[in-house]
């Protein structure tokens, strides 16, 4: 047992669902001589429970964060969002000096919040880009030189940029890989046919609506072909509001596994609930995954899992072509109607052969796990 006093204090800072996941998981894997406490820039932070204290204010956006939608940063603006901002660098300047490292993990808005408030020497987790479409703005880089002890990249070519501009950055392995989470549920005990797909409707505002596509486009097969259904529930996702969209009735039924969530069903198909934390539970049972999620695709196809997605409307073109770059045929992508995904997920549960080349796709592409021993070792070193 190693005494407080000796204890180095840690802050680690993220910004989103999918970052919030990635960073508890590393502080649980931090060694005792190390306590970290949590500043989640978006969001109530609830991947941290029973894992470390949550400092620093509590910032909501209509958001939540996420860009890919068009019009998602107009909109924080116009809710207020622009308020967020200076609690947050009031935070940030009052910390410094008071942790032995802080660690930030995400895209770019927690490496520029540091670099505004003069925080330096970040071990920086870049989980954003891909190195497959867009690459480091200048602007980018020299933040990064200026904030930044060590940089771990998701890609070997976004690491030899941040070289080339003196920083020491690496490419050890895809921290998401290393961080997929699971939790107390028996999913493969609910198995009863053939196949099995896990949904993965996202955490945020349109969660309920492209639910209900995927519910919808379920319905499309035949009872004969039907998997069973799995859904991986975001901590912030409301199950009535689901149950409203797909016209499903919440069943009572639970039991004493932790993740576990009950089912939701209409009498004719059941889908089987799990906390998000869960999530390698359901996907280690599943064939495809049906998903609208960021994080979770990422994870769901570097364990050779094929994604199906539909393009939402509202959805930022660009930003899903940058996604589709690194993904290639891994996830198919869709039209935002159930036939349209009924028709790629009935041929895909027909196609064996054609799972597994996707799903061979999707690991070369993700790449795998690595990334958390690499950093836990620099971070004892510190």
């Amino acid at each position: 047992m190693t005494d407080k006093a000796d204890q180095r204090c840690f802050l680690v800072i993220s910004n989103g669902h999918g970052e919030d996941w990635i960073a508890a998981a590393l502080i649980k894997a931090l060694p005792d001589n190390i306590r970290a406490e949590a500043y989640p820039m978006i969001g109530a932070g609830n991947a941290y429970a029973h894992v470390c204290p949550i400092v620093g204010p509590r910032a909501a956006l209509a958001s939540e964060g996420w860009r890919n939608v068009k019009g998602s940063l107009r909109k924080d603006i116009a809710t207020g969002g622009l308020s967020v901002i200076p609690p947050a660098l009031r935070f940030l300047r009052q910390i410094r000096g008071r942790y032995d490292r802080v660690i930030v993990v995400g895209d770019m808005v927690g490496v520029l919040g540091c670099v505004l408030t003069g925080v330096g020497d970040l071990t920086y987790l870049d989980v954003y880009k891909t190195g497959a479409a867009r690459l480091y703005s200048p602007l980018e880089a020299m933040a990064i030189r200026r904030s930044c002890k060590a940089v771990f990249c998701r890609a070997a070519n976004l690491a030899a940029i941040l070289k080339d501009k003196g920083v020491d950055a690496r490419c050890v392995g895809n921290i998401m890989m290393d961080t997929v989470p699971s939790g107390d549920y028996d999913a493969g005990a609910r198995r009863s046919r053939p196949h099995a797909v896990t949904l993965l409707p996202g955490s945020r505002a349109l969660t309920a609506e492209s639910f209900a596509v995927q519910i919808n486009a379920l319905r499309t097969l035949s009872a004969n072909e039907r998997p069973d259904i799995f859904l991986a529930l975001a901590g912030s996702v409301k199950v009535d509001d689901l149950a409203r969209s797909a016209k499903l009735q919440r069943t009572p039924m639970l039991t004493g596994e932790a993740s576990d969530v009950g089912e939701l069903s209409d009498g004719d198909l059941t889908v089987h609930m799990a906390r998000g934390g869960a999530m390698g539970n359901l996907l280690a049972t599943s064939d495809i995954v049906l998903s609208q999620a960021g994080t979770a695709t990422v994870q769901a196809l570097g364990l050779g899992k094929p994604a199906i997605t539909f393009v939402n409307a509202r959805d930022r073109r660009s930003r899903f072509r940058d996604e589709q770059e690194l993904f290639g045929s891994a996830r198919i992508v869709t039209e935002a109607d159930p036939a349209s995904v009924g028709q790629a997920l009935g041929g895909l549960l027909r196609n064996s052969q054609e799972r597994a080349r996707l799903g061979d796709i999707g690991r070369q592409r993700i790449g795998g796990p690595g990334a958390m021993a690499a950093i836990i070792e620099e971070l004892s070193g510190s």
